[in-house]
């Protein structure tokens, strides 16, 4: 691999992994406009096949273990009892050969009303050949990020006629070691970043017929990553994670005892500040990187320098269609869009599907969009699930149902 200095290595790592190295810049209006980054990227890259060949749609989508990442609610309207996952993503792989993100993910419901889950993420960065600033090698490492989380996911409202309202929180340790022992400048040596962080869900859907036809209408409402900032040196300049606020749906259309179609849609919002050039105090930090988490919650919705205009270009939305045939076999497609001048990530996907009796098998495929080479071209991604249904389980609870 290529030999670099450590402080150029240490900046670009986190450009590269966020697929934003590669973003626009400067778009129209009067001022330039910079794309909304964060530090563990990696916490925002569906992990899952199904959702990668649907355009990363999946807030609203049928229950699997996968929900964990997704809107860990749906987990309260798994229709199996035990369920887990296996995801594999060779990331990047248009830059670098050696990048990927590995999950293993599953869930247990008690009951029919409730659900526990729980989900490890691993990230590699690959493998980098350090150097100081005189071009001498001072040892190689491979920078990697992990978390490991758990939710709780109930029922709140079950609907005699098919459907319910349900919701969820899920709590998350993260740990990022991106070049632990190294010095930056000036003495300053690098250390693990951790911080801790939580989710909320809420899932909704209900069943109702259109003429002769089935039909299932879904919602889902997410706050993720809802969490302390990180940082990598004893600064106390800290940096934001990616917390996200996500609202989608789902419309699956039953044309008979074996055909089915879903479709699907997602938007989504990073909660942090948007970048700007302004210092007020002259302390030497911008002043967007001083906002504090709990006011960034609620102030980024209105925030960017260039107004409204601006601040719907920081939404990024994707859908998704996926036709099953006979819940064995299933074909799937989808598009993403984020604004140029907020990341310029916009590409179709397509996917395949199995299903057996407790196993089940997912790839997708990210088709590029343009003949300029991008990073995140031809990514794919696997899937292995497994779910269970001969598991006893407690007497269903009575719960509150609608009129």
């Amino acid at each position: 691999m290529k030999k670099l200095n450590l402080p150029f290595i240490f900046s670009a790592i986190i450009l590269i992994v966020s697929a934003e190295a590669y973003a626009q810049a400067g778009g129209g209006g009067l001022r330039n406009e910079y794309p909304v980054t964060t530090s563990v990227p990696f916490l925002r890259i569906p992990p899952d096949a199904r959702s990668g060949g649907m355009g990363d749609v999946g807030l609203a989508t049928s229950a699997d273990a996968n929900a964990m990442f997704h809107n860990q609610a749906k987990l309260a309207f798994a229709h199996k009892p035990l369920g887990f996952s296996i995801n594999f993503v060779p990331w990047l792989r248009a830059l670098v050969n050696d990048i990927y993100l590995g999950q293993i993910t599953g869930y247990f419901k008690p009951d029919e009303l409730q659900a526990v889950g729980l989900s490890m993420r691993y990230f590699s960065l690959g493998e980098i050949q350090f150097t100081n600033l005189q071009g001498e090698n001072t040892g190689q490492f491979t920078p990697h990020e992990f978390t490991v989380e758990a939710a709780y996911a109930r029922q709140l409202v079950k609907i005699k006629k098919g459907g319910g309202f349900g919701a969820s929180l899920g709590l998350r340790f993260i740990y990022s070691n991106l070049a632990a022992g190294q010095e930056v400048s000036s003495g300053v040596v690098v250390e693990p970043g951790m911080t801790g962080a939580a989710d909320v869900g809420f899932a909704y859907n209900q069943d109702f017929k259109v003429g002769r036809f089935k039909t299932n209408l879904a919602l889902g409402l997410t706050f993720t990553n809802i969490g302390g900032k990180i940082t990598y040196t004893q600064s106390s300049e800290k940096d934001f994670i990616p917390m996200n606020f996500g609202l989608g749906f789902r419309y699956e259309f039953n044309i008979d005892d074996h055909n089915q179609i879903n479709i699907a849609a997602d938007v989504n919002k990073l909660l942090v500040p948007t970048p700007d050039t302004t210092d007020a105090d002259g302390n030497g930090i911008l002043d967007y990187r001083e906002v504090s988490v709990a006011s960034a919650f609620f102030t980024s919705w209105a925030d960017a320098p260039g107004g409204a205009a601006e601040e719907f270009r920081e939404v990024m939305w994707s859908t998704g269609l996926e036709y099953w045939y006979n819940q064995m076999f299933a074909v799937r497609a989808g598009y993403f869009h984020e604004n140029k001048t907020k990341g310029n990530r916009h590409f179709f996907t397509a996917g395949l599907g199995l299903r057996f009796s407790v196993f089940g098998i997912d790839f997708s495929y990210l088709i590029p969009t343009s003949s300029q080479r991008q990073p995140l071209d031809n990514t794919m991604r696997f899937s292995l699930l497994f779910q269970f249904d001969n598991i006893k389980r407690k007497p269903e609870a009575q719960p509150t149902s609608s009129p």
